[in-house]
């Protein structure tokens, strides 16, 4: 085809080269196993690079941008595939955020070692990750005259690409680290005034005459004719992890060549920038990316906004573009880059959220997997988060197609789109911060926004019923052991429970023999309960001590209803609001006889730097009680008074949502411990803590293997929930079996709480296993080891896409004269590669749709 026919030259096709960086899916590091990885690849597309955490793509010559994409996309997958199948996954972006320098050697080929021996720190440093585009221009002096006249419009490019904002584990305070680091190599940046193939080849003669390369291959100028094939290359753009951003860039480019050809055929001028304002430019495109201003060059050195500087480069090339038939599609991609924001800017959106650089590297890893232009079951690509995943036990698509109860849930979201659901995101995070919805973590000084994702889970109607049942029916014959532990403990002497498993428990506490009155020792109880991949719900912990997480349930369905009005709302979902009646209803219910018909019920706390403030002060709004602090009380005559504006009022019930521990030894409204003055009320009968002290005997994880003994014991019942299978290691035959099977099992502390030092066997290392092994064989009374659940998933919004998590559910049981099972229940969310839900550990929580 020729110009003749009113068609672009079939010599401006596309090429794309894409380095990729390796990171350990579980650590979320950069990893040295790029080798592993290309083993497994054709050589022909796939290559080595300077790093051995690196994987280069090669495409085929596309001559058109759709083609470029299904190129890019197939190569993706290709390398996805390999990677994922060895606990490995791929960035495209110009830098990752975890980083061991003394962990990543450079490829093993001479050319690589004399680099490292030439350029030490320099070769070292470089963990970056670049775009290179391709556009065949043959004659070689053309290509060296369009190199010289796209230079002024190299800033807009860096900034569409811009994916680099972290450096060894820091904010550098730059969109493109990558493009500061790669202008430490001594031929990067511009390649100064040169006017035809000759200068260029001249001026590579002599930069290897002076030794500072030692091929032309390490000519690393912004564009340079390509050092082994006809084309011309741009060098300077990230690593992006949208395959969106690469087209982009590819249709810009291309068409920049192309105007830079016609402009040297027709003999005009070439418009130079002075080296100083070209740096300025570039330096500023790599300060701020999309989200600051840019120099509007060639125009003018007077910055403008990043969007306002783009949609004139696009308005400028669009003779180009049309001639090329890529006006179109170049012109939707640049309004989907500006309304989503550079990479940069949505990897800071993801550190804010929770403070973890691991949800960096999730959203780089996701976004690269599929991204704004995500990869179908195909190979095709398609609007991400737009069709469901297939994922086996998976509670919405089990097998790739939408069940019915989360149709109209996909509904909304697939046509808000992700950038529309990162804007919900934004305002949920504001209204979050707005209503004070946090939690803190030991050891960090700031809090953080409680951990919410957007998508809700559905607990069919028929699950619900039968969970409610069960969940009654388990509260109260752990109540009822609780009490016999600190009474006349028959369920040792009739042999349903050994005396080693009370007496051997951390949580046995004296202070549990307090109450003098036979009564409700719990009356809030909290249950988690996990769902397997075949449906099936089985209880994997309880809480008799201090449950956290019932305001958190309530906010989570508000935040819905506020930032996904759309959702449609199902007749039978049951509504949260009347869950802090209920609760107060039991705590009034707890009050002794002493009390009267109008018990005073306060709400105890540590204050602000508990982790679960919150929830306290919610709790206590919504019920319509005080919240109070140690110092707030006060032993006087026997009974427990509340101190306020110097007056005196007696208290009946006690919400106790602080530690035991914490409890004896806070100060009281005297000044002196509250511990010895409280201990005479409870024995006195005088006031109630709701829950009782000692209550964690009913937590042990030794406890657990024997509560549908318990069951059948106190209630004279079939147990209706199911428990995971528990090995006590304290049992010499069970030991045995635990030891020999370590690596499939999974090790808990009896005391443990919070996905607290637990070991899941076939996720730990040998270091991990062996270590375990050492604390059993140390301690084995304080250790149980249970059979590992293949815990279902459930789709979030990754920011991207919806990919599965590992969840689990929280139910909270309320007992006053009788037992009630809670209207709001917690949906807790593992982070990615993880099947621990903790939020200390990094999970989130979800709007948790009970169906009635």
């Amino acid at each position: 085809m020729t110009e003749d026919d009113g068609a672009v030259d079939v010599d401006l096709n596309l090429g794309v080269e894409e380095e990729l960086h390796v990171v350990d899916l579980k650590t979320r590091e950069l990893v040295p196993r790029a080798p592993d990885v290309l083993d497994r690849l054709d050589g022909r597309h796939f290559s080595a690079e300077l790093h051995r955490s690196v994987v280069e793509t090669n495409t085929t010559v596309a001559p058109t941008l759709d083609g470029l994409r299904e190129a890019i996309v197939a190569l993706r997958r290709e390398a996805i595939g390999v990677a994922e199948s060895l606990g490995l996954g791929l960035i495209a972006a110009g830098t990752v955020p975890l980083v061991d320098l003394d962990t990543l050697p450079v490829t093993p080929t001479s050319r690589y070692r004399r680099m490292l021996d030439d350029y030490q720190l320099l070769v070292r440093e470089q963990l970056i990750c670049g775009t290179q585009v391709h556009v065949g221009v043959p004659d070689r002096d053309e290509a060296v005259a369009v190199a010289q006249r796209v230079a002024p419009s190299l800033p807009v490019l860096l900034a569409l690409s811009a994916s680099s904002p972290y450096w060894m584990g820091e904010d550098s305070g730059y969109a493109s680290t990558r493009s500061l680091i790669w202008l430490r190599w001594p031929t990067a940046g511009d390649s100064g005034r040169l006017t035809s193939a000759a200068d260029y080849d001249a001026l590579v003669e002599e930069l290897l005459a002076s030794g500072t390369i030692t091929d032309p291959k390490m000519v690393y100028f912004d564009v340079r004719p390509s050092a082994h094939l006809p084309t011309v290359e741009l060098r300077v753009t990230d690593s992006c992890p949208d395959v969106d951003t690469v087209v982009l860039l590819a249709g810009l480019f291309r068409a920049l060549a192309l105007r830079a050809r016609q402009e040297h055929r027709a003999g005009e001028p070439v418009r130079r920038t002075p080296p100083p304002l070209h740096r300025a430019a570039m330096w500023r495109a790599a300060r701020s990316g999309l989200e600051g201003d840019l120099l509007d060059l060639p125009r003018s050195p007077v910055p403008v906004p990043a969007a306002v500087a783009v949609e004139r480069l696009i308005g400028d090339l669009r003779p180009q573009l049309e001639e090329l038939g890529d006006w179109e599609q170049v012109f939707d991609l640049s309004v989907h880059a500006l309304s989503r924001g550079s990479s940069a800017a949505r990897q800071r959106r993801a550190m804010v959220r929770r403070g973890r650089l691991s949800d960096v590297v999730d959203l780089v890893v996701a976004d690269t997997r599929g991204g704004a232009t995500g990869i179908g079951p195909d190979g095709q690509t398609v609007p991400a988060g737009l069709t469901p995943y297939a994922a086996d036990g998976d509670e919405a698509f089990p097998s790739g197609e939408v069940l019915s109860a989360y149709r109209g849930i996909v509904d909304v979201l697939a046509a808000l789109g992700p950038a529309g659901l990162r804007r919900r995101e934004d305002a949920k995070d504001d209204e979050q911060r707005a209503r004070g919805i946090t939690f803190s973590v030991a050891g960090e000084a700031a809090t953080r926004l409680f951990p919410f994702d957007l998508v809700p889970r559905v607990v069919p109607a028929e699950d619900w019923t039968q969970l409610q049942t069960g969940l009654v029916q388990r509260v109260r014959a752990l109540d009822a052991f609780v009490n016999d532990v600190y009474g006349a403990r028959q369920v040792v002497k009739d042999g349903v429970v050994p005396d080693w498993v009370i007496d051997n428990s951390p949580e046995l506490r004296p202070s549990g023999a307090l109450m003098s009155r036979h009564g409700v020792r719990a009356q809030v109880a909290g249950v988690d309960l996990v769902r397997d991949g075949d449906g099936r719900w089985c209880v994997l912990e309880d809480n008799l001590r201090v449950p956290s997480g019932i305001a958190y349930a309530m906010q989570n369905r508000r935040l819905t209803r506020s930032v996904l009005p759309e959702l449609p709302r199902p007749d039978d979902l049951i509504s949260v609001e009347s869950t802090p009646a209920l609760l107060k209803r039991a705590l009034v219910e707890a009050a002794g006889p002493a009390a009267g018909d109008d018990p005073a019920v306060v709400v105890l706390s540590q204050g602000p730097d508990d982790s679960a403030w919150f929830e306290h002060r919610m709790l206590a709004e919504e019920m319509g009680v005080p919240l109070v602090r140690s110092t707030d009380l006060l032993v006087d005559g026997g009974r427990v008074h509340r101190l306020q504006h110097g007056k005196k009022s007696p208290v009946d019930v006690i919400y106790l949502r602080m530690g035991e521990d914490s409890l004896v030894h806070s100060p009281g409204g005297d000044g002196m411990p509250l511990g010895p003055s409280l201990v005479t009320a409870l024995h006195s009968d005088a006031v109630v803590l709701a829950n009782a002290l000692g209550n964690g005997i009913g937590d042990d994880k030794a406890v657990y293997a024997y509560v549908h003994d318990l069951i059948e014991y106190y209630l004279g019942e079939k147990p209706l929930l199911a428990d995971v299978p528990t090995y006590l290691c304290g049992i010499p035959d069970q030991r045995a079996e635990v030891l020999d099977r370590l690596h499939e099992l999974v090790c808990k502390p009896v005391d443990g709480y919070g996905g607290d030092r637990i070991v899941i066997g076939p996720h730990a290392s040998a270091e991990d296993l062996a270590a375990v092994r050492r604390q059993i064989d140390a301690a084995p009374h304080r250790w149980v080891a249970q059979e590992v659940v293949n815990l279902s998933t459930h789709p979030v919004f990754d920011g991207h896409q919806l990919a599965p998590r590992h969840v689990d559910l929280r139910a909270f049981v309320f007992t006053g004269t009788t037992s009630t099972v809670a209207p709001a229940a917690l949906t807790r969310v593992a982070p990615a590669g993880s099947m621990i839900v903790n939020s200390s550990r990094g999970g989130g929580s979800k709007d948790t749709w009970l169906m009635g």
